[in-house]
């Protein structure tokens, strides 16, 4: 899928919460020692929620952006704060903006990217000239269950906005791909997810992502050696690699975006996040192919290049890496009071 007017990225951010609980902490309680598939994952404070994280992220990416006037406000989660109420609206009083769409995004880890798609076509047929998506979650995971060592909190916005001077990437084409897969669920009311273990790899992850790469490769008609990076979705640290395996992309590709082993699977941003700290430190002219994936099931895959104009984007920001060294370790018993876990 290509728009007919080019649509660049004009603005990005990230958060990532300072807390971090280090897998062994979880292991130690359950398995009496060892870890998790990952180092550690990060842990909102007692403050802390998608709204709060969204309008963090969002105002760091509306600055980068030169603040345009917004016309759209989606946000991509499966955390929300309220059962029946947008975290949106909420979001778009925050910053101030009012004439404008406002819509949640609901579709397990790929909610973040599925917004940047609806904004994309929105902007390339014209009914609106910018517009930010979001990807954010406080992911959960019951107590004791493998989801637990990997669920992790985080935001990544990005403004995307209609052919102007100020873009520092273009997307050139995205794709989705998507069954009716039950490998990961939550019913209304439920406070933590179910999942089907035997289902998560192959039917449900491989497939899809494969599925959504192959086809923009296919309609771009590129091969993985056109990439400089390659951004995936990130539940655990070997699911990214095994996939870049099968699709013929490299570990060289992949590293600089794989952010797994030190924050853990913040869902709804967990792709979107590998994204931005790829924009980092990507160079003008590199292609950048990230693809999401959301349980029940379906993927997105874009195809980015990077303009010029990122060089000059970037001189004011914090690098996403550097928030993620910046961070504070807690314990379990911590992390448990700050999740409300005694209390469920």
């Amino acid at each position: 899928m290509k728009t007919k007017t080019k649509v660049s990225i004009t603005g990005y951010a990230g958060y990532i919460p300072k807390l971090r609980l280090p897998t062994s902490e979880i292991a130690q309680i359950w398995k009496g020692g060892g870890s998790g598939p990952n180092k550690a994952k990060s842990v909102a404070n007692f403050d802390e929620d998608i709204t709060t994280m969204a309008v963090e992220a969002a105002r760091h990416a509306i600055i980068m952006a030169n603040n345009p006037d917004i016309g759209a406000v989606f946000v991509g989660s499966e955390s929300k704060p309220y059962a029946v109420k947008p975290t949106s609206t909420i979001v778009a009083q925050a910053l101030g903006i009012h004439k404008t769409l406002a819509a949640d995004f609901e579709f397990a880890c790929k909610a973040g990217t599925e917004a940047m798609q609806v904004i994309t076509g929105l902007i390339g047929s014209g009914m609106i000239n910018n517009g930010i998506a979001l990807g954010v979650d406080t992911a959960q995971g019951r107590p004791g269950d493998s989801l637990e060592y990997t669920a992790s909190r985080g935001a990544a916005a990005f403004v995307l906005s209609s052919e102007n001077n100020h873009g520092l990437a273009y997307v050139e084409a995205s794709t989705s791909f998507v069954s009716d897969t039950g490998d990961f669920w939550r019913r209304q009311g439920e406070s933590y997810p179910r999942h089907l273990s035997r289902f998560t790899g192959d039917p449900a992850y491989f497939f899809h992502v494969e599925s959504s790469v192959r086809t923009l490769l296919e309609e771009i008609n590129a091969k993985p050696t056109d990439f400089t990076y390659v951004v995936f979705h990130q539940p655990n640290p070997k699911f990214p690699l095994e996939v870049a395996k099968r699709l013929g992309f490299t570990k060289e590709q992949l590293e600089v975006g794989l952010l797994n082993p030190e924050i853990g699977n913040p869902y709804s941003a967990s792709s979107p996040l590998g994204l931005i700290a790829t924009l980092d430190v990507a160079k003008p002219g590199d292609k950048i192919l990230l693809a999401s994936f959301g349980s029940g099931a379906g993927s997105d895959a874009f195809s980015i290049i990077v303009e010029d104009n990122i060089l000059n984007k970037r001189k004011n920001i914090v690098p996403l890496r550097q928030q993620i060294d910046d961070n504070l370790e807690i314990n379990y018993s911590t992390y448990a009071k700050l999740r409300g876990i005694l209390n469920k």
